[in-house]
């Protein structure tokens, strides 16, 4: 039996090693735990796997955004590569996804294809200093119906922005983007329908989900959009396709170059990459959840965060669209058995050898297959069940997730997570404030034993000072700004009534400024009405943060317990009678 000699540390772990882990690929972890030909055999069959999943599907989301289909592979060549090279992650997939087709979508329309590429850039640098400021860990603090309502916001969305292709439609003004301006436009467009775009596109949902229920194993989306495009171009039916409204898709990859770094464009730019960089962060750790859900790993969430931001910035680059962590993607990469990053780079590579190749066949592709796509992609987006148990939840809950919601489907993504966040952390300190509890303290008094009772059926205890002018109260919960009002009047109508206040911290977990400052504002009180305070059981945080505020002696008493309170209550009492 092999034997570690590697030494184990019981004591605090060494800063420098401590990030060194922090901040060490996958890739990395999993060579040094000895890589071979099985492994890589796993690998390769998962990352062939996913790329033909992620194929079509790049390609649909970087034409739902308004640029040309390209830019989706290049997106997931490179970036997926970088990010299951120097990724926090052993399992994630990279590549453009379907939420942040409304914020390209809007990017491109304001700032244009350039503007798009430098906020891809500029949010990439974003998430590195997030990464390098370890804001990986915070990322959890974003409320749970803020992520459903808004991914359920972008699903509907999504499939808005692809009713011109479903129907076939011949607008004559371009398409406007939000969703009030959009529908009156594309309803007075009926009209226009092409009944062969709408055979095309029911076809193409039909054998996705049919082959999803019937051979759960095949790549469902790729077998779709195939034959949409043999059918359509064998039988030369009159649909758009990628080859009539783009021209098809050039045979290799550009070569990197920087997009115009203008300042004036930088600043008109920035909120979108913000967007970029916060939707891109919150996905992908998102993402690597689900995946250590999956596999019982662990990701490491700053380094995950400077592999998005390299990623992004070297998408930007090749004139790719901004990446993150595709949770379908990743989940499919896990199912396939993939063991480590080195499937997701093999996904990379197999999508790259299709542009070199085969570029010219996904000239053929119509453009209503790849809507009907997208439409099964935004009917999975919207987590049918969490909505319904969050509605029935509480009210709450419920008004957190129609807000984020509404917002991001009539307003904007960024503001609706703002407010949906605002909402949520505001819903968490209503919460919080009524956690906290004052309560009255019963200190055990002893009891008489009847005559012939056993010992161990009553045992005795000293019986405390039975003075009414004691009182002794304990706090319960967290004690912060929100419960200041509620326990402050408490203990104010408290102190009044009695000579000596005990006050039992033993129960509180923390206290934050406001709280101390109202335990101040008690204590000086009490100390004009010629009232005692005691101060017992609270822990070395809450005693600090305390006696920062200026709970010192005379004006409070500090105690280890109440008990040793009491008693020293009692002895004061008693040499107060002997005087």
């Amino acid at each position: 039996m092999a034997v570690s000699t590697r030494p184990v540390s019981s004591g605090p772990t060494d800063p420098d090693r401590r990030l060194s882990v922090l901040f060490t690929p996958k890739l990395v972890t999993v060579l040094r735990e000895g890589y071979g030909l099985r492994e890589l055999r796993a690998d390769a069959v998962a990352g062939l796997t996913v790329a033909v999943v992620a194929l079509p599907l790049s390609m649909a989301i970087a034409i739902a955004s308004g640029v040309s289909p390209d830019r989706g592979l290049y997106a997931a060549i490179v970036g997926g590569f970088i990010i299951s090279l120097v990724g926090g992650s052993r399992f994630q997939i990279g590549g453009p996804a379907g939420a942040f087709i409304v914020l390209v979508s809007a990017t491109v329309a304001q700032h244009g294809v350039d503007g798009m590429l430098l906020a891809t850039m500029m949010a990439g640098v974003i998430l590195l200093g997030m990464g390098a400021l370890r804001l990986g860990s915070y990322i959890q603090f974003i409320p749970y119906p803020v992520t459903v309502g808004f991914t359920s916001g972008i699903a509907v969305i999504i499939f808005a922005s692809q009713i011109k292709d479903l129907l076939g439609l011949s607008l004559q003004a371009p398409e406007p983007g939000p969703l009030f301006a959009k529908m009156p436009v594309l309803w007075h467009s009926l009209p226009t329908v092409t009944p062969e775009a709408v055979a095309v596109a029911l076809g193409t949902i039909v054998v996705i989900v049919g082959v999803k229920r019937l051979r759960p194993g095949w790549p469902n989306l790729l077998i779709a959009v195939a034959l949409a495009a043999g059918i359509t171009a064998l039988a030369d039916l009159p649909v758009a396709t990628i080859g009539s409204h783009f021209g098809g898709i050039p045979q290799g990859l550009p070569l990197p170059s920087l997009p115009a770094l203008d300042w004036a464009k930088m600043q008109a730019v920035l909120p979108s990459a913000v967007a970029f960089a916060l939707l891109g962060s919150i996905e992908s750790l998102l993402s690597a959840v689900v995946a250590d859900g999956m596999t019982g790993r662990r990701h490491r969430s700053n380094c995950e965060l400077l592999a998005q931001g390299t990623a992004n910035i070297g998408s930007a680059l090749f004139g790719g669209l901004c990446v993150t962590g595709a949770i379908a993607r990743t989940a499919t990469n896990i199912r396939a058995g993939a063991h480590g990053p080195v499937a997701g780079m093999i996904h990379a590579v197999a999508l790259l050898v299709f542009v070199l190749v085969a570029a010219p066949l996904a000239a053929f592709i119509p453009l209503a297959a790849l809507a009907g796509v997208l439409t099964i992609i935004a009917w999975n987006m919207v987590e049918k069940e969490a909505v319904w148990t969050l509605l029935r939840a509480s009210r709450g809950d419920a008004a957190v997730l129609l807000v984020t919601f509404l917002l991001t489907v009539f307003r904007d993504l960024t503001e609706a997570i703002i407010v949906g966040f605002a909402l949520g952390a505001l819903l968490f300190i209503h919460r919080m404030s009524h956690a906290v509890s004052v309560e009255a303290h019963v200190p055990p008094v002893g009891v008489d034993k009847a005559d012939g009772t056993p010992a161990e059926r009553a045992p005795y205890r000293p019986r405390v000072t039975t003075d009414p002018g004691v009182v002794v109260y304990r706090i319960s919960g967290a004690f912060f700004f929100g419960a200041v009002s509620t326990v402050g009047s408490v203990l104010d109508r408290i102190a009044a009534a009695h000579n000596v206040l005990v006050l039992d911290f033993a129960a509180v977990p923390f206290i934050d400024s406001s709280a101390a400052n109202t335990i101040y504002g008690l204590a000086r009180k009490a100390q004009r009405s010629e009232v005692t305070v005691y101060l017992a059981g609270a822990s070395s945080g809450v005693r600090r943060d305390l006696l920062t505020h200026g709970l010192r002696q005379p004006l409070v008493h500090w105690t280890p317990t109440v008990d040793e309170a009491l008693e020293r209550i009692r002895a004061a009492g008693a040499d107060t009678s002997a005087t």
